[in-house]
């Protein structure tokens, strides 16, 4: 039975919170499935937009789908290609348009367009074998104005009607029962504005899904957490759904957002921080209510700091990840300052543990 702390997917019940590790192509960058499992992750993200693109959709699902590509054999979330459609076209118009059909746009290296509406979005991830399948969404920075974030909100609601109709056709012709479907969610935007916010959720919650994201760049101009929309949004959708905070991946952020409701989070960050040399730690031991109020439980490793060059400490000593029950400071330094791909994957192995840990941390403190 699901409860406000799991979820139950068509591949086994979720236990929440959870962070998902970016696997973008298929893959947690420098580290095979089974290490990305042995760190204690249990789902991650790919991503339906790069995905179509390389191998290509024909590919994917000629091997079977993204599990059987990919070795994994847990949770899959697909994110729809929205994040991407602003990250690129919003910000550069060259790499494509946004239209009321759905994201036009110009793969890398081919003069070539694509079109991505709501239903061939539906039908990629579906066909990719996705556990969790999100609707097409006009994503749009917090501080975009308020022309932009009404288009993104009219964009969202009708692509997020078409996702359900091509969803609920597929899963008619494919004569799935309940508990072999996929998951289906839907995203709220809005910007920084509660009326559109309003609109958006009310909008999603008529049509109905089995899950909801917060939608939109979740940081203002100073790169400070838009607490005010999370808490609204969380607030809009009823605590029996389940809501992921998109794109949220800063350790004492996930805290904030696990004590308003958020129970699932995905993010680059923890594994590209990995790949610079910015190793998470836990600097003291602290009640899990504590950890939203006061941020200094959270720490970073810089490796390539000089007072690591003969060091024989482990990045945290009471972690048990492999990277710090073998390795020392002074090795792992070694390892980065020779652009060794050794390094990339203990420091990315151990950043994975960290948020393993924080998510069992956080679970007593998930409404």
């Amino acid at each position: 039975m699901e409860t406000p702390h799991t979820l139950n997917l068509n591949s086994g019940i979720l236990t929440l919170p959870q962070y998902l590790p970016d696997a973008t192509f298929g893959q947690v960058r420098n580290l095979s499935a089974e290490q990305t499992a042995s760190s204690g992750m249990e789902a991650v993200v790919m991503n339906t937009f790069h995905l179509m693109q390389k191998p290509g959709a024909s590919t994917v699902r000629s091997l079977g789908g993204l599990h059987q590509m990919s070795g994994w054999e847990k949770a899959i979330f697909t994110d729809s290609g929205g994040f991407q459609a602003y990250s690129l076209i919003r910000q550069n118009a060259r790499y494509g348009s946004m239209t009321e059909n759905g994201i036009i746009f110009f793969p890398e290296n081919s003069r070539r367009k694509q079109q991505l509406t709501p239903e061939k979005c539906i039908q990629l991830q579906v066909g990719f074998d996705s556990n969790v399948v999100f609707c097409l969404d006009d994503c749009t920075h917090i501080d975009d104005p308020l022309e932009e974030q009404v288009k993104s909100v009219d964009r969202t609601i009708k692509w997020a009607k078409r996702c359900r109709t091509e969803f609920d056709r597929l899963m008619n012709e494919k004569q799935l029962a309940e508990q072999e479907r996929p998951k289906l969610f839907a995203v709220v935007q809005g910007g920084q504005k509660e009326s559109l916010r309003n609109k958006c959720a009310e909008a999603l919650l008529e049509i109905g899904f089995d899950g909801y994201g917060y939608g939109g760049w979740p940081l203002d101009a100073e790169s400070n957490l838009v607490i005010d929309m999370l808490q609204l949004v969380r607030e809009l959708i009823p605590m029996r759904y389940v809501i992921h905070a998109l794109g949220i991946g800063h350790p004492p952020y996930i805290a904030q957002c696990t004590a308003m409701g958020y129970g699932i989070f995905d993010s680059a960050m923890p594994t590209r921080d990995a790949r610079h040399g910015r190793l998470y730690r836990f600097n003291k031991e602290i009640d899990p209510e504590e950890m939203v109020k006061d941020d200094r439980w959270f720490g970073y490793v810089y490796i390539n700091d000089k007072r690591h060059y003969k060091s024989s400490q482990a990045i945290e000593e009471k972690c048990k990840c492999p990277t710090c029950s073998r390795y020392s400071l002074s090795y792992l330094r070694h390892l980065f300052k020779l652009n060794d791909g050794l390094f990339y994957q203990l420091a990315t192995l151990h950043n994975l543990h960290f948020m393993s840990r924080l998510m069992k941390k956080l679970e007593k403190i998930l409404p």
